[in-house]
């Protein structure tokens, strides 16, 4: 079991990065935030490439604002008017995204040191302890994140059990790039779903299903990314470019495939597996940060985020699957990755 320093935080707490690994695949994770830092993947020539973005130690991922890699909770993406009624009462959020509330607001879980519960070759558990009312939302809960790896394959699960009734929408939002570095644009995904979930200039949803057909946001047939991002629609000229959640094709809260993304210079295949209903592609289109991995400067469009989640703002949204956990029932929603090479 590989355990590295990761640096100290500006409150002087000392934070570890921790490796898991199969022949295919190594994972390494922080306790700050219980953080994916790195992803290394094998390319069609044999060489390993870290297939995400992030930082070099620490303090990188302290300054962040793009959530490079993180864990988002307790309520992922945004909750218009940055509150909401829940069981007769309403809870006010932070405002940190116009009038709106995004990634539950300014004190984050992914600025958090998590608890290692447990550490093997191939697994790793956190915890970490969320009270009651912690960013606004009510109920006491210890929410855990496990990465595990076998073969070709990382699974990320999460799990935990509030005592009252509240919202959990928890995600990982890794910026993926299957050949390390470079713009994206000529990256191919097929998205298994007939519908999305249009927005509004708030990127919050306006509550309706519509249909990709006919639209840029149709990605039923592998399609480049750069194939239609600039293209003169509303959708995409609002975020400038995709940002948006995808309603996969019959949801019925098993763990299905919702997204497939391949690099033809890489020779990586990336398939995306939940038991979310929604995945929200975001193709980074607001990314700047000058002190990447290695020194690298990211820029917008040099990686894609699939966010498997419930939908934006489904708690003001009945027409939306709900994202209330109630009280004394056990949350538990996973994420799979499987990665192949495809020459």
């Amino acid at each position: 079991m590989e355990v590295l320093n990761f640096g100290t935080t500006k409150d002087g707490m000392k934070t570890h990065l921790y490796v898991i690994k199969s022949e295919d695949l190594e994972c390494r994770v922080t306790d700050y935030g219980s953080t994916l830092v790195n992803l290394f993947v094998p390319d069609k020539r044999g060489e390993k490439v870290d297939v995400v973005l992030g930082f070099d130690d620490v303090s990188g991922y302290e300054n962040d604002t793009e959530s490079l890699g993180c864990n988002v909770g307790r309520c992922a993406n945004r909750i218009g008017g940055a509150s909401f009624d829940l069981d007769g009462v309403t809870y006010p959020l932070d405002k940190n995204d116009g009038e709106n509330c995004l990634h539950s607001g300014f004190t984050r879980y992914s600025n958090r040191i998590w608890t290692v519960e447990e550490h093997t070759d191939t697994a790793i558990t956190f915890s970490m302890h969320s009270p009651d009312m912690d960013q606004g939302f009510p109920g006491d809960l210890t929410m855990s994140v496990t990465y595990q790896i076998e073969g070709n394959v990382l699974r990320i699960v999460y799990s935990g059990t509030p005592d009252k009734d509240t919202v959990i929408n928890m995600t990982n939002h890794s910026y993926f790039n299957l050949n390390g570095c470079g713009d994206i644009l000529d990256h191919m995904v097929m998205i298994e779903a007939n519908r999305f979930t249009p927005s509004d200039a708030q990127s919050i949803p306006t509550g309706e299903y519509a249909d990709v057909a006919g639209t840029p946001m149709d990605f039923r047939e592998p399609k480049a990314i750069g194939d239609e991002i600039d293209a003169d629609f509303v959708q995409l000229i609002q975020g400038k470019g995709y940002d948006h959640n995808y309603a996969i094709d019959g949801y019925d809260g098993t763990t299905r495939y919702g997204v497939h993304l391949y690099s033809e210079a890489s020779g990586i295949l990336m398939d995306l597996a939940t038991d979310y209903p929604g995945i929200q592609m975001y193709t980074a289109n607001y990314l700047e940060c000058a002190n990447g991995k290695n020194g690298a400067a990211y820029h917008p469009r040099d990686a894609v985020c699939f966010e498997p989640q419930f939908f934006p703002d489904a708690i003001h949204k009945p027409e939306f699957p709900s994202p209330v956990c109630k009280a004394g029932t056990p949350f538990h929603k996973e994420i799979v990755y499987t990665f192949s090479i495809d020459r």
